[in-house]
């Protein structure tokens, strides 16, 4: 696929994964449309910190994908839809399962139906590895079940299996790319490597949830090359592909990593306002990245070091934003 002049559109496109979209797609010449939530802030997130050029190159977009007049607005004359636009905080699925099923659910409808009306060429649905629940099979295929073990992947679930059936139904070309904990410069305190990274600048211990549970961590680079590979791919049309390394790491284990990396040894507390419900928590996720290699032709490039290492650099040159944001971020 040719990108120079293509009109593409970014859901959520001023989070921590789209706004390295964003750079990527300006990247290779793309008209690019970005759907930001309307803040009174004036804030556009992550888009605000882009380079000057990639900035001047954009078109925003203010509003709520709620709002099927704004969806509707914003997919109009686009070519390609990436649709990452969520409420993506598993602890607050917890205190408002209402408005992250409303937005995660009835948000994707409202992009489904826009593109449906528009006749886009290709829209790219933004899962998480989240849907699988704690690992039923290592590593976890495609085909592995779903299991909504918090309000948030049962969100994600039901916009995928819409995805899906409007794929089936009426033949949209949508394919669902399913990341396996995206992890680099930008992602919220609230997750776990940035969670760890900022206590280890700031304060002389750390404390976190469980430390056994395992994750696959993929650079956030990595995650953008495969959606775009996945936009690509006319193989890819109807199906769901994940993204992930392929490799598992406890979160325990993760801690003595990125001590090393800060050349720091410290103390590791557990919290109980950290920890999941006991039924909720996901124990093990390690993908299966064997379609994706194959379907779409990517493969994870930067290995877990160098991707912590990068994150590591850019985060101790950036502690001043997330100390503003303290209400935000749970560190």
């Amino acid at each position: 696929m040719n990108w120079v002049g293509r009109r593409v559109l970014v859901t959520g496109a001023g989070g921590f994964i789209g706004s390295h979209l964003v750079e990527a797609l300006v990247a290779r010449g793309a008209k690019v449309r970005c759907l930001v939530r309307y803040n009174s802030r004036g804030s556009l997130g992550w888009l605000d910190d882009v380079a000057r050029d990639v900035y001047g190159a954009i078109e925003v977009v203010l509003g709520d994908l709620r709002d099927s007049d704004v969806v509707f607005s914003a997919v109009r004359d686009q070519s390609v839809v990436f649709h990452l636009g969520a409420i993506i905080s598993i602890p607050f699925s917890y205190v408002s399962p209402s408005e992250v099923t409303a937005v995660n659910i009835g948000g994707t409808l409202n992009v489904l139906n826009a593109c449906r009306a528009a006749g886009i060429e290709r829209l790219v649905h933004t899962s998480t590895s989240e849907v699988y629940g704690t690992a039923k099979f290592v590593p976890i295929s495609e085909d592995h079940p779903v299991q909504g073990q918090s309000p948030y992947s049962a969100s994600k679930i039901g916009a995928d299996k819409l995805a899906d059936s409007y794929h089936l139904s009426f033949g949209l070309p949508v394919t669902t790319v399913r990341p396996f904990n995206t992890y680099g410069p930008r992602q919220s305190a609230r997750a776990v490597i940035p969670t760890i990274m900022v206590q280890m600048l700031t304060k002389s211990s750390v404390s976190l949830g469980s430390l056994t549970p395992t994750r696959d961590f993929t650079f956030v680079a990595d995650t953008v090359a495969g959606m775009i590979m996945a936009a690509e791919s006319a193989d890819a049309v109807g199906r769901t592909v994940n993204l992930g390394c392929g490799q598992e790491i406890s979160i325990g284990k993760l801690v003595d990593t990125i001590s090393s990396i800060a050349g720091k040894t410290i103390e590791v507390s557990v919290q109980d306002q950290r920890v999941r419900p006991k039924n909720s928590e996901v124990n093990r996720l390690l993908s299966d990245n064997r379609l994706a290699r194959s379907l779409i032709g990517w493969q994870p490039a930067i290995s877990l070091d160098d991707g912590l290492q990068r994150t590591f650099d850019w985060l101790r040159g950036h502690l001043d934003q997330y100390r503003r944001a303290q209400n935000e971020y749970i560190v």
